[in-house]
């Protein structure tokens, strides 16, 4: 019998390490150990009741059967109004696709538009799918790294070095999956202005967190920064974090006509529609009563200044204060060279998170996998009781090596 041959358009990409690094956590959970998982990119509240009832309603209404390709009227309309009320951005309906999640939005546009060898620029850190999608693609990620001398964020000139002849697109998180680092008006400004000059560059911006931002800052989007991008802008964002609505996976993306409908061929050769009772939900969400927002975005505040606090006071860690997300990207470059108790040397991110794993019972994820070492991600999104744990389990691994 012959082999499988895997295709070489995945030769080079794996399972992701966040999910390898859940995978061990459970695997150690089912042998009876008190592991703290704090690598989760989602909200450990619930979905709201409302929403909730919106999609039994829809249910019970019979709406239960394939919707357009590109989202539901209602739906459609409901992330015009969002856009409109929150960014003064407009949108028609021709302009907005609807998709299973907002990475089915990124992954359509990368194969609607990227050639071989087209290049996409990536501040890093970045989600790590980014670069794999731009692969699976055909495109070369151009990879910016941006630590926490520049507050994790691209510097103009950053990004006019990276500019080529070849670059399609330039990537935008904010704020950031894993450094909580958000982009506000006044350093998007001075980089889009650089991209008026280069009119073959697009602008993907994913704006997923963008309900999850501290100490008053002003969120800010790309197309609405500067409109004389909008035209090759595509604004993407989704429910699945504000509303704690991850399951459900509706995520949405908005720009020109042109890039949707190209869009839109992809995902009729995937996936076709969305579910049509997570797009009703979703339309809830967005429609409905939006100061859930506010009072979950209150107990995210005090976790991430526990967790800044309590990483900040261990021997060796330094942890900047993110300005939004659930997420902490702290430099573990003083504890590099010290040797665990059984001798081993730490010598990497990737190796500090695996003897916290192993050996004191906490998960995270090494900066290695967002493109930017010696870092490792904590999320906070779960209790108060665990991350004080936690904090105390990493603070006893550091005090035990030498």
């Amino acid at each position: 019998m012959s082999e499988f041959r895997k295709a070489s358009r995945i030769n080079a990409i794996e399972v992701s390490e966040i999910l390898q690094i859940g995978a061990r956590a459970a695997q150690l959970k089912q042998q009876g150990r008190p592991v703290i998982v704090l690598g989760a990119g989602e909200p450990d509240f619930d979905t709201p009741d409302h929403i909730k009832q919106a999609a039994v309603d829809a249910i019970w209404a019979g709406e239960t059967k394939y919707t357009a390709l590109t989202g539901t009227p209602e739906l459609k309309q409901a992330i015009k109004a969002k856009f409109q009320r929150d960014h003064g951005l407009d949108f028609t309906a021709d302009e907005i696709l609807v998709s299973a999640g907002a990475k089915q939005v990124i992954y359509n546009a990368f194969m609607a538009s990227l050639e071989p060898g087209d290049e996409v620029i990536v501040p890093a850190p970045y989600w790590a799918s980014y670069v794999d999608i731009i692969a699976l693609a055909g495109g070369t990620p151009v990879l910016v790294p941006c630590g926490a001398e520049t507050g994790f964020r691209m510097l103009p000139a950053q990004l006019q070095a990276a500019l080529s002849p070849r670059t399609r697109w330039v990537l935008f998180n904010s704020p950031s999956n894993p450094s909580g680092a958000a982009y506000g008006a006044a350093q998007y400004a001075p980089m889009l202005e650089l991209l008026l000059q280069y009119p073959d560059v697009w602008v993907m911006a994913d704006d997923m967190y963008e309900h999850i931002v501290y100490d008053g800052f002003d969120f800010a989007t790309p197309a609405a920064v500067e409109p004389r991008l909008k035209s090759r802008c595509l604004t993407i964002n989704g429910v699945s974090k504000a509303y704690a609505m991850t399951g459900w996976r509706i995520g949405y993306g908005a720009g020109p006509a042109e890039l949707i409908s190209a869009m839109a061929v992809i995902q009729g050769q995937s996936t076709s529609c969305a579910s049509s009772v997570s797009q009703a939900a979703a339309q809830a969400a967005l429609n409905g009563p939006q100061d859930v927002l506010q009072t979950r975005l209150a107990g995210f505040q005090r976790r991430r200044d526990l967790v800044v606090a309590g990483l900040n006071a261990i021997d060796g860690i330094s942890c900047p204060r993110p300005e939004g997300a659930f997420y902490t990207f702290a430099n573990c470059a003083g504890v590099l060279g010290r040797r665990c108790p059984d001798g081993t040397v730490i010598e990497s991110d990737a190796d500090f998170c695996r003897y916290v794993l192993e050996f004191h019972n906490v998960a995270v994820v090494p900066g290695r996998a967002f493109g930017l070492s010696p870092y490792f991600r904590i999320s906070y999104a779960t209790s108060e009781e665990e991350l004080i744990e936690a904090l105390a389990r990493i603070g006893q691994a550091v005090a035990t090596l030498h």
